[in-house]
């Protein structure tokens, strides 16, 4: 398939055109810090969706910035995407990571960028090195950082419709990435991710994504147990991801539909993949992780009663997911304000019951009487932190970490599970990734002429495509 690469206002750029480092000068950086400073950390071992770190590994890599050599040249960082979630990954980047320095920094609006500045130098101080002209603005201002050869490593947090493509052209571009999730919203971007993780991992380049979970302690622990046969075989599940309400953005005053879009972004799903993609992938992901692959199939439904006129969003689903072996995950979530909220998952075995419980929660089993018999606590504040520790150490050893795939197999998990609802279908793995035509992504990113939205799914009428 054809990569379309997202393009800018700037008509003057190519759209099909994606940034190479040809610079002898960034080349040989890249080479340096991967292989002549590989005896200054402890190697992290490549993650696959069948082959986590324990938490003995775990505890081994976090550690290892106090036998780094403090002389070492420091990985020049850059943040694409000045929101919350990205000035957040970046913090926790520079806190856990002592020889780093933020040198670049590109969002649509330059103001972002000029507060991002000022928070992380208050907090981090000479860590922080962006020249004024280091910020950039606009759509196409994440190519600006990729052309940069000053740039080691690219933190990728704008709206997610955007991930796939930026992902695809930092790795073309020889960059170390750090990739929010979900890495796509539709069947089309997991495919350009699927070969990006190839490029990657055939060239020598980092991926880490932000799914936390795998790097929390008792989340870790409780596969193991899991695996070990502590609850004894699988037979079903249940995850929920319930809350109130989230924020909605009107439309300001001269705004084009663009602007109001971008600005919008959560509740229009060619960027967010509505809340099942953007938020509950976290329970989604955790979910493959414990049954050991995707499933199957998925058939469900929800609907909207209270979403802002003009969102596309639904605010509920709930979603039968069928894994091999004939093992059920019932999940469900939901937004809507004054509701129960619930955010956990419970595997169901043939000995007893593995209770996962979201952030910072903790993990038990509970046996067929009742009682708790193991237990695990967990910090999801420290699993965020660790997910860029790995990803460091990981550049430093020259064995980078590239877990691309795994995260783009959940995220289109989640992608499945709509499809599902919005469609009434019941839809199945293999048709989305091996037939599926759909590609939400915009072929004119105009603010002159951008189409407004053609209102929310219908399940009846939204066809599967």
């Amino acid at each position: 398939m054809e990569t379309r690469i997202p393009m800018t206002l700037d008509p003057k750029i190519p759209s099909n055109q994606s940034p190479r480092r040809d610079s002898n000068k960034s080349n040989n950086r890249r080479s340096f810090l991967q292989t002549g400073l590989a005896t200054s950390a402890v190697a992290a071992s490549s993650l696959t969706s069948a082959n986590r770190l324990s938490a003995t590994e775990t505890n081994a890599v976090h550690t290892s910035s106090s036998t780094e050599s403090p002389s070492r040249e420091p990985i020049r960082m850059a943040l694409v995407g000045c929101g919350g979630r990205g000035t957040g990954a970046l913090n926790d980047s520079m806190t856990i990571n002592e020889n780093v320095k933020l040198v670049a920094l590109a969002d649509l609006k330059k103001e972002k960028c000029e507060r991002t500045r000022k928070a992380m130098s208050g907090r981090h101080g000479d860590k922080v090195d962006v020249a004024d002209d280091k910020m950039h603005e606009g759509l196409d201002a994440y190519k600006r950082v990729l052309e940069d050869p000053n740039v080691d490593l690219v933190l990728l947090t704008t709206s997610p419709g955007f991930r796939p493509y930026h992902i695809s052209e930092a790795v073309d571009s020889g960059k170390h990435v750090f990739a929010e999730k979900p890495t796509c919203v539709d069947p089309a971007g997991y495919r350009i991710c699927l070969e990006a993780h190839e490029r990657a991992a055939a060239n020598g380049t980092a991926i880490v994504t932000g799914t936390q979970y795998r790097r929390q302690n008792n989340y870790i622990q409780a596969i193991e147990q899991i695996r070990s046969g502590a609850i004894g075989d699988i037979v079903s599940a249940t995850s929920r991801y319930c809350s109130n309400s989230i924020w909605f953005k009107n439309r300001q005053p001269g705004a084009s539909e663009l602007d109001y879009q971008l600005d919008n972004w959560m509740h229009f799903i060619w960027l967010s993949g509505d809340q099942i993609t953007e938020q509950a992938v976290h329970n989604i992901d955790a979910m493959n992780w414990v049954m050991g692959s995707a499933p199957e199939t998925a058939y469900g439904s929800g609907g909207r009663f209270t979403r802002p006129e003009g969102s596309e969003m639904w605010d509920s689903m709930s979603i039968d997911y069928q894994y091999p072996g004939d093992r059920i995950l019932s999940f469900m979530c939901r937004q809507i304000p004054g509701t129960q909220g619930d955010n956990g998952s419970v595997i169901y075995g043939s000995e007893a019951n593995m209770h996962i419980a979201a952030m910072s929660g903790g993990s038990k089993i509970v046996d067929r009487q009742g009682k708790e018999v193991w237990s695990a606590k967990g910090s999801i504040a420290d699993a965020y932190r660790q997910e860029h520790k790995d990803l460091i150490d990981s550049i430093v050893a020259g064995k980078p970490i590239v877990e691309l795939k795994q995260t783009a197999e959940s995220s289109l998990t989640a992608v499945m599970g709509r499809l599902a609802a919005y469609t009434g279908k019941k839809v199945e793995w293999d048709f989305l990734t091996e037939k599926s035509t759909l590609d939400l992504f915009p072929k004119n990113l105009s603010a002159d002429d951008f189409p407004p939205s053609s209102g929310h799914a219908i399940p009846g009428k939204t066809k599967l495509v």
